[in-house]
């Protein structure tokens, strides 16, 4: 069963966080994984672990963006598997029909990389062309899996709001109240070693 609830929070005086205009912060895993969002999406979780974001309810949604996160062995060097190599393994099991592929984007962030790319296919059921971005974020030992789907004639919006979630995306195992935000005491400190702080 999955471990998904939600709780919409205030976020408290001196939390420290920024949001963007128009946009909510999605807290996820004890508030390991921030980001904003639009503020008008609906949040789904499903039975499987996995949190789903709809531009509108179901079935009338154009575009759907999908979050797993993964807990990595913490004995294990993770360094040594390229985020690339995986993105490129995942494109290659692509089963839709694919009419373009594109080059795979890195970027680090602290101590947060990632990578991700994006294929254009032909949806079979709608006869009409989407886009289907694939990313893949590690810091020490969680590792989110963002998935998101939107039709072409949706790009220009979809693409914005792709940009604001990668920008605004946190891992921060430490934090356990996600109303609190970052803490007075750490806020402008660079993360010790060990912490899944990025800055």
């Amino acid at each position: 069963m999955a471990d998904w609830v939600k709780k919409p929070l205030r976020l408290k005086d001196e939390h420290g966080r920024e949001t963007r205009v128009g946009c909510d912060v999605l807290v996820t895993d004890r508030s390991a994984v921030p980001f904003d969002y639009p503020d008008d999406w609906v949040v789904i979780p499903d039975d499987h672990g996995t949190l789903r974001l709809h531009d509108r309810q179901p079935p009338d949604d154009d575009c759907t963006l999908q979050m797993t996160i993964f807990d990595l062995n913490p004995n294990v060097d993770w360094s040594r598997l390229s985020l690339s190599s995986m993105i490129e393994t995942l494109l290659q099991q692509e089963t839709r029909f694919v009419l373009e592929r594109g080059e795979i984007i890195t970027f680090q962030r602290g101590p947060i990389e990632a990578a991700w790319s994006e294929i254009r296919f032909m949806d079979p059921n709608e006869a009409r062309p989407a886009f289907s971005r694939t990313c893949l974020v590690r810091c020490g030992t969680l590792q989110p899996l963002i998935t998101f789907d939107f039709w072409e004639n949706d790009a220009p919006r979809c693409r914005q709001v792709w940009d604001t979630i990668l920008a605004t995306l946190r891992i921060d195992g430490t934090l356990i109240d996600p109303a609190d935000g970052p803490t007075q005491r750490d806020r402008g400190k660079p993360p010790k070693p060990g912490r899944r702080e990025p800055r």
